[in-house]
């Protein structure tokens, strides 16, 4: 199916208001971007909302309306629509291209996913990958990178085709909190800040992140649409500068980003402390895009079945835009 002809209804949620931490630039922000996040709180995308609290943006003389999406398809159905600029996303959304969705990856934010997890209930007899072994193991969509994330657990470990048996839960943490209680799942791959605030209740716990067995994939990924790169290059060029002056500053400045988080996730400050650690050293300080993350992301492709052939990857990104 074409994404042209995708219907553009959007499941939007407005980013709530915030006092800035810092003054706020004096320049105009006379140039509007919408932004769209494919998840309200995972750590690759939160950074958009502290860049957007602390007045970077501004400061490049942008005005950033964000908003947050269920998954990665409808944020995509967004940007076809014309209704986002800016997706804030994951590799795998990169295949989207090749099926004629109009947009492009622009910055390989965070090449590695410590950012994803694999839960456990708190209670839960397994403690160890070992474990896994012909259990039940949630993901969130099919051809999404959790689901891949499923399949390369199976392949490191050597256990076969049937080694697990994986099922689609969706990503909402209380969705898949559910089915723990239901007992139609013995783990899941989720974010890990889901998973620290269920270990704050006691309802579920880490068992391993996800890049203890899985290398640079794209963890996260910026794109814009073909009509902004061609409409608003300067734009474009502007929000990856703030961006990364955003993620500088969150490595320098640990407890204004945490608490900048927090507010935005509703995850206590304790939680996305915890997050903030195992996860500020994922995020690249050039958005180029690196050699395992493309060749991970090529053989994720064939591996969901969303293209027949490897594609040319050099035709899913552009480091045009990117700071000289």
């Amino acid at each position: 199916m074409s994404w042209k002809t995708l219907s553009a209804a959007l499941l939007v949620a407005s980013a709530s208001a915030l006092g800035a931490i810092i003054a706020a630039p004096s320049a105009a922000a006379d140039t509007v971007l919408t932004v769209g996040k494919a998840a309200a709180n995972t750590s690759t995308m939160l950074p958009t909302n502290v860049g957007e609290k602390l007045g970077v943006f501004a400061k490049h003389g942008l005005s950033v309306t964000i908003s947050d999406f269920s998954a990665g398809s409808k944020l995509v159905q967004a940007m076809t629509a014309s209704s986002i600029d800016i997706g804030i996303g994951a590799g795998p959304l990169m295949a989207l291209t090749l099926k004629g969705a109009p947009i492009r990856a622009i910055c390989d934010s965070a090449p590695p996913i410590p950012f994803i997890g694999i839960a456990v209930p708190w209670d839960s007899p397994i403690h160890s990958v070992d474990q896994l072994k012909g259990k039940t193991i949630g993901f969130s969509s099919s051809g999404s990178l959790t689901d891949w994330l499923a399949r390369e657990l199976v392949r490191t470990q050597g256990w076969g085709a049937a080694g697990v048996k994986a099922i689609s839960v969706g990503n909402d943490a209380a969705g898949v909190m559910t089915a723990f209680r239901n007992h139609e799942i013995d783990a899941d791959i989720i974010a890990t800040s889901n998973i620290f605030a269920w270990e704050e209740k006691q309802q579920g716990r880490l068992l391993i992140p996800v890049s203890s067995y899985v290398g640079n994939i794209g963890g996260g990924v910026l794109f814009a649409t073909d009509q902004i790169m061609a409409s608003k290059p300067d734009a474009v060029r502007g929000f990856l500068a703030a961006w990364l002056e955003t993620i500088d500053y969150m490595r320098k400045n640990k407890a204004e980003a945490v608490a900048i988080e927090s507010a935005v996730s509703g995850y206590s400050s304790a939680v996305m402390s915890r997050e903030y650690d195992l996860t500020i050293g994922m995020f690249s300080t050039d958005c180029k895009f690196d050699t395992q993350s493309l060749a991970n992301l090529e053989r994720s492709f064939i591996d969901l079945k969303l293209v027949q052939t490897p594609p040319n990857m050099s035709t899913l990104y552009t480091e045009a835009f990117l700071p000289r």
